[in-house]
């Protein structure tokens, strides 16, 4: 079979391949276009679930990280701190990458790179792949190939057409004690995040992330948007950067395609990451690009033993599954806080104790939150509220 793309899910769909059968190494290939480590527009924030997914996937976190323990968040009108522990690590996703790539190569994959895939094509039983250096043919495919997925726009969605509008994300890196010495997010291990710009039209959010980059910190300054309003994201992370004590760098900028109603499988292939769909309140999607690895692995594992690479129902399964409704709600909790009532929602989330305690637990998987039902999480908030803290 092959996988086209090495990013996380890429990855993990090899790495949970081979954790169940050692030996279907042999018979996986990874394409990759690229030559790790190589860049990636990604704030490398990693929750705690997707911690816990890469102990799953028998990996962990080898490279270097910040390690989260405070929340920081601007909303109009207010501003919000919250302590706890390991709400995140942040990484740099091309050491993270790369280290995913070097996992799976030690489990016997082959990893080819500086290959790209240039045609895809269906022939009896299967998929014609045509790269800049060999043509292979395959039972199942793997697209892990990112939000301008080649494997969907040929053998998903079809031909390349218009898909509306596609959410966007840019960033830049600011080396503190040279430019953004005021920033104290390092010192207190905490990220920021500020939705002030939600009510001049912005359907997203900036954010500050604490990271390392050649052991040296830094801040990860950026903007995300969910859809394009006309508000000017560069001017924004310009106005952040200054926030931050910081002169203009400059800025990378990459499309986001979010989880919706398009469909992610076809007969003889699968679509992971984010060539499948990343969540669209907050535009992450490291914790699901390894969720998406799993189910991947268990859908293949499963044509394999019938030797029917239909995928019928595995899409269906996937939208059932935890994981499809954890997608699904954070899509409805978007065009709730991005939307017309954003100020409102905005406040309420601000002054909830209760909500942001259950919110964050659900957010990042902490104890399997992400699994129970919103009505337990909402009566949990309740409960809090009234400090009501007895077994849930």
């Amino acid at each position: 079979m092959i996988i086209v793309g090495s990013g996380p899910a890429g990855a993990a769909t090899a790495l949970a391949l081979v954790g169940a059968d050692p030996g279907i190494a042999g018979r996986i290939v990874v394409l990759e276009k690229a030559r790790h480590p190589r860049p990636k527009v990604c704030a490398g924030g990693l929750i705690p679930h997707a911690l816990a997914t890469l102990d799953t996937l028998g990996v962990g976190l080898v490279v270097p990280h910040v390690m989260v323990d405070r929340a920081r968040v601007d909303v109009p009108g207010a501003r919000v701190e919250v302590e706890g522990s390991r709400f995140c690590a942040v990484v740099r996703r091309d050491e993270l990458d790369a280290s995913l790539v070097a996992a799976v190569r030690a489990r016997g994959v082959e990893v080819r790179e500086d290959e790209k895939v240039t045609a895809l094509a269906r022939v009896t039983g299967g998929i014609e792949i045509t790269t800049t250096r060999d043509t292979y043919t395959t039972p199942i495919l793997v697209g892990a190939d990112g939000s301008g997925s080649l494997v969907r726009r040929r053998l998903v969605d079809g031909p390349e057409r218009g898909h509306g509008e596609v959410p966007r994300a840019i960033m830049a890196d600011l080396r503190l004690g040279a430019g953004a010495s005021s920033w104290d997010g390092h010192a207190r291990a905490r990220y920021d995040f500020d939705f002030r710009a939600v009510v001049r039209g912005l359907a997203g959010y900036a954010w500050a992330f604490p990271c390392l980059i050649d052991g040296a910190p830094h801040v990860n300054a950026g903007v995300y948007a969910w859809r394009r309003t006309g508000v000017d994201l560069v001017a924004l992370l310009r106005e952040l950067q200054g926030e931050l004590g910081g002169a203009p760098v400059e800025h990378r900028a990459a499309p986001i395609r979010c989880f919706g109603a398009a469909a992610f499988t076809a007969p003889h292939v699968l679509l992971v990451g984010d060539a499948a769909g990343v969540e669209p309140l907050m535009g992450e999607g490291i914790s699901f690009a390894l969720e998406y690895g799993l189910w991947a692995a268990a859908e293949i594992a499963a044509a394999l033993r019938r030797r029917d690479y239909a995928f019928a129902a595995a899409e269906e399964r996937f939208r059932r599954g935890w994981v499809g409704r954890k997608l699904r709600r954070l899509e409805q909790a978007a065009t709730m806080f991005y939307g017309p009532g954003a100020r409102l929602w905005l406040g309420i989330a601000a002054r909830w104790k209760g909500a942001q305690e259950v919110g964050l637990r659900w957010y990042n998987g902490v104890d399997g939150w992400d699994r129970r039902s919103g009505w337990e999480a909402l009566r949990t908030a309740v409960r809090w509220s009234l400090g009501r803290r007895g077994a849930v």
